[in-house]
């Protein structure tokens, strides 16, 4: 899980095509690309405030690694020590590629601006045999885990937030219903550009025409995405937040749609349904920005915006 200092991105595949060995080539190579210093100059610079490393949570039959961004002790670049810190759980996006690295800009950010401890959840990625199902309990046990065991991570149990971007977010959504039929009461959830449906009705959408082939060829990508997430056999509308039972009870929710994305769609017709339900959510969305806009700092300017937005929503949510 350690950064490489240098790295070359690989070129996309043809996602209607591509063999389970290739699948995991080009998941190597671009998640080596994602962590290398090459990347930094697209995905932004960490927090000089905030300390970074790379944990293990022991689960059942596996270790799950998370990174983990405290807010350093003044002068030293280390951790703080531990304290009653709030506490944010994170979900990166892409789903059968990505890395926790990839969101160190805005997770160091969130880290040492507001303070607060975050875990980012290093899930296991789609693929064959590995359906959406097992990242979505990754997510949800990474959460569940942090708060039995609150005073050796330092953080105060009763101030938690889930966030997430594109699957991450709908990961985050998964795990915000979760935590509410186990009785947690979290204090937000930050959704930013959600995939919140992989049923047959995933592509029932404008944007999804709209956005289809352009700025990128998103529709190949999310087609091989849903074939990897609902395998046969497998019930879509378990892992799709849309199609929820019930959406009342959930934590305040933000929901970040950039507006030039195939799935823009999903994020507004989720927080629709949010409202509808009763649970506080507020849709902002960013005309002209694209899908994953704010891991690319670099190159999206409106994701410093976004950052502060979320940073704003959290600190309110998670003050005492």
């Amino acid at each position: 899980m350690s950064e490489t200092p240098s790295a070359t991105r690989p070129p996309e595949p043809d996602f209607d095509a591509i063999t389970t060995e290739e699948l995991l080539a080009y998941r190597d190579a671009e998640n080596s690309f994602r962590a290398s210093s090459a990347a930094q100059a697209i995905l932004g610079e960490s927090h000089p405030g905030a300390a970074i490393d790379w944990q293990e949570i022991a689960l059942p039959g596996r270790n799950l690694p998370v990174r983990v961004y405290r807010p350093a002790a003044p002068g030293d670049g280390e951790a703080a020590a531990p304290a009653d810190l709030p506490l944010v759980v994170h979900v990166h996006g892409s789903g059968f590629v990505g890395t926790a690295t990839q969101c160190d800009w805005t997770n160091s950010h969130i880290a040492a601006r507001l303070p607060a401890l975050v875990v980012s959840v290093e899930h296991r990625l789609l693929a064959p045999g590995v359906p959406l199902a097992d990242a979505a309990d990754d997510g949800w046990e990474a959460l569940d885990h942090v708060l039995r065991h609150a005073p050796q991570w330092g953080i105060d149990p009763s101030r938690t937030a889930v966030f997430g971007e594109s699957c991450g977010a709908l990961i985050t959504a998964l795990t915000a219903i979760r935590a509410r039929a186990a009785g947690l009461e979290l204090k937000g959830q930050v959704l930013v550009n959600p995939v919140a449906d992989v049923t047959e009705t995933m592509f029932d959408h404008a944007s999804m025409d709209e956005y289809a082939y352009r700025p990128s060829r998103a529709k190949p990508l999310l087609r091989f995405f849903q074939r990897l997430a609902v395998p046969p056999g497998h019930d879509a509308a378990a892992v799709s937040p849309l199609y929820a039972d019930a959406l009342s009870g959930l934590a305040p929710a933000l929901v970040v749609v950039p507006t030039q994305d195939a799935v823009a769609d999903h994020g507004r017709c989720y927080a629709q349904r949010l409202r509808a339900a009763g649970t506080p959510t507020r849709l902002s969305e960013y005309p002209g920005a694209k899908h994953a806009f704010l891991t690319l700092p670099g190159t999206e300017p409106q994701a410093t915006a976004a950052q502060t937005e979320i940073l704003e929503f959290l600190r309110t949510a998670l003050a005492k």
